[in-house]
């Protein structure tokens, strides 16, 4: 009971401060996985700035595959930006797109993610640099999901979407670049997805972008 008060108080205190009324709203109209997701989106604003990084454990097909592989829970990613006063996430889905974070969260393994920033983002993320990373984003919006995490521009996947989209405007590297071999292919549910995709002919030695070398990445660090 406490806690709960103790919730509605922040909640009171956020629409209040902000004039966050259509939000709250919009709670009562909610599942529960979605009104806890959206309640975490409110008081999570005063701490979001564009351009952070949003990590999570993705619930889709492949999600348990690139686990195994690169040895981390974290198997989706996306970049906050800001519109229409809301906080959305462009991500890299089917296809390119942005998602409201509430949304965003719901969808994640037991609503679990992970807020990251550039290390010295009070210098680097003007409001130039942020409309860049947005103007940048928007220009990948529509692209095809790339099944087949090839490096290049015609089809994308989430944490090479990010990559080349911070890459692009700031000159970062956001985590270090690998080939496909250097990743663990050994467990069997790792090697039935790769045969799903390629067949016989596995691209080793084909660039890629996992989400967490993004996430590891010293260029960034975590939003609490």
């Amino acid at each position: 009971m406490n806690r709960t008060r103790s919730l509605l108080v922040v909640v009171m205190l956020l629409v209040v401060a902000y004039g966050m009324y259509p939000h709250l709203k919009r709670l009562v109209q909610r599942p529960a996985g979605r009104m806890q997701a959206e309640l975490t989106t409110l008081r999570l604003s005063v701490k979001l700035r564009e351009g952070d990084l949003i990590f999570q454990t993705s619930q889709s097909a492949q999600s348990q595959a690139i686990q195994l592989a690169t040895h981390s829970p974290y198997s989706h990613c996306g970049m906050l930006l800001r519109q229409g006063g809301e906080w959305q996430v462009l991500e890299a889905v089917q296809p390119v797109s942005i998602t409201p974070l509430e949304q965003w969260i719901a969808r994640g393994k037991g609503q679990h993610f992970v807020v990251k920033r550039l290390r010295d983002a009070d210098q680097v993320l003007t409001p130039t640099v942020v409309r860049r990373l947005r103007d940048t984003g928007r220009r990948y919006w529509g692209k095809p999901y790339d099944l087949y995490f090839g490096w290049s521009d015609e089809r994308l996947y989430c944490s090479e979407l990010v990559w080349k989209v911070y890459h692009e405007v700031t000159g970062r590297q956001i985590g270090r670049l690998q080939r496909l071999r250097e990743f663990d292919l050994s467990h069997p549910a790792v090697q039935a997805k790769l045969r799903e995709r390629y067949g016989r002919q596995l691209p080793l030695d084909e660039l890629v972008i996992s989400p967490v070398r993004m996430f590891e990445s010293p260029e960034l660090v975590e939003v609490r």
